[in-house]
């Protein structure tokens, strides 16, 4: 995978983007010395990066959230440090942000730093089983949404389909030709199809397996 200093991280609600956006920090932290992950979900409250604070902290990795979680969306200003990972070229960021377009209207507030650095990525991470994002056609709907409310481009496709504890490789796998079909509408690449750590070995198609471990309090975020 190519590291971009700035990967964004954004899913229809409750399609596990902030565990994706953890562990996929933690990756980073392995290959580069300045890691942060700014959490930027106003929407949900109770799935939250904070949550893994400790284990962040623990692997140097810089956490910066927001104080308007949990408010409405009219967005006071934001704290300075907020903006600082985008003033340091040797950091690579990740950003956890809100579910829906809803959500995405915080990450417009960044939107023309983010495209400054010309080194980014923005991923779209999809659960084939949650609500209004069964089919390719629903999760197209969901993306178009995003990106008109944050005036950002999606870049490539996250398939985070699962169903939490009660994941198996078949319900994996079955969802492999609906993230297909929804690569082909979008054009978009599938960057990474996460797995949980434990299950990661029996996906037949291993390519673009990213092993994933679950996060205290985030498995909906």
């Amino acid at each position: 995978m190519n590291d971009k200093r700035i990967t964004v991280f954004c899913g229809h609600y409750g399609s596990g983007k902030t565990n994706v956006a953890v562990n996929y920090a933690l990756d980073l932290k392995k290959r580069h010395e300045n890691v942060s992950i700014l959490d930027l979900d106003i929407v949900n409250p109770y799935f939250r990066t904070k949550d893994s604070a400790k284990e962040l902290s623990e692997n140097g990795i810089e956490l910066i959230c927001s104080s308007y979680a949990a408010t409405n969306l009219d967005i006071p200003a934001l704290p300075s440090e907020m903006y600082a990972p985008f003033c340091r070229e040797d950091n690579f960021s990740v950003m956890d942000i809100g579910g829906d377009d809803r959500g995405a209207v915080a990450l417009g507030r960044f939107a023309p730093l983010v495209e400054k650095t010309k080194d980014y990525q923005m991923l779209f991470v999809v659960n084939f089983y949650r609500p209004l994002t069964q089919t390719p056609e629903e999760a197209l709907e969901v993306m178009r949404e995003i990106e008109t409310a944050c005036s950002l481009w999606f870049s490539g496709i996250v398939n985070n389909s699962n169903v939490g504890v009660q994941t198996t490789k078949e319900y994996i796998e079955n969802t492999f030709p609906l993230v297909q079909k929804l690569c082909e509408i979008s054009s978009l690449p599938l960057v990474m199809t996460t797995v949980r750590a434990d299950l990661s070995s029996q996906i037949e198609d291993s390519k673009n397996v990213f092993p994933l471990t679950l996060q205290k309090n985030v498995l909906g975020g």
